[in-house]
């Protein structure tokens, strides 16, 4: 796809995945919001919605991974070029860092209406419903292989033509599945640690928490920090290792 294409779809695909994910979180628990304490199921859903959004905005332009986990998944799998994971990478927490900024920017005269510093920080970045070290690593672990097997799965739409499947086009219709997929992770498995499934999405946010002028913020609780990201690095390998070994076997994968 070439460096322009990579980065330039990947920061503005991230950018608004941040903007519309952080900015339900926001809109959930800063003070003063229309849609405080409207709950989990919105967060869940407007998050799976950020995913669309950013990705059909992005598939054609960088395939959309908006995520380094998925892009270090797909490296290993074979589907992405280690030359081009640095660029991957550059563009989702470029994308990351704006999105962060322009929720914040969004909800400006909110924060000084939110007591809690907790509720701040969870505007940016993931933490433990129970802080267990162990445990949460395990937790960012399967809901990330999830997310990775379940891309590695998702085939697309084909027709019987001559006795041969022949791939349809379904345009932005294709990325629903990838939605639906983190939609259930977030409802299935995100109460342990906020699942965060993607080390952009929680240390970009995070580190503009720690930069921003937020009245009250308290602590971007560094020493949690580094669950969000080696949780889901560690869950997309084992998926991709693992779909590669199944794949060959026809079981339908």
């Amino acid at each position: 796809m070439g460096f322009p294409n990579i980065l330039l779809g990947e920061t503005i695909g991230t950018m608004l995945l941040i903007l519309l994910g952080d900015g339900v979180v926001a809109n959930v628990l800063l003070g003063k919001t229309k849609g405080n304490n409207s709950g989990w199921i919105v967060i869940t859903t407007a998050w799976a919605m950020a995913v669309y959004v950013g990705a059909f905005v992005s598939a054609p332009v960088s395939g959309a991974h908006l995520n380094p986990a998925v892009t270090l998944g797909l490296a290993v799998a074979g589907k992405t070029p280690w030359g081009d994971v640095p660029i991957y990478f550059a563009g989702e927490f470029l994308g990351a860092f704006i999105g962060a900024f322009l929720v914040w920017l969004h909800y400006y005269p909110h924060w000084k209406e939110t007591a809690d510093p907790g509720l701040k920080l969870a505007v940016f970045a993931t933490g433990p419903a129970i802080r267990n070290t162990a445990m949460n690593l395990i937790s960012e672990i399967i809901g990330t292989f999830v997310l990775i097997f379940g891309i590695l799965g998702i085939k697309g739409v084909t027709m019987s033509q001559g006795g041969s499947a022949v791939p349809l086009s379904m345009g932005a219709m294709g990325i629903i599945p990838v939605a639906f997929l983190v939609w259930a992770i977030g409802m299935s498995l995100g109460g342990t640690t906020g699942y965060a499934i993607n080390p952009a999405r929680d240390l970009g946010p995070r580190i503009m928490h720690a930069i921003l002028p937020i009245p009250g913020k308290g602590s971007s609780d560094w020493g949690y920090s580094w669950i969000p990201v080696l949780g889901p690095l560690v869950g997309a390998a084992i998926a991709a290792i693992l779909y590669g070994i199944l794949a060959p076997m026809a079981l339908g994968f």
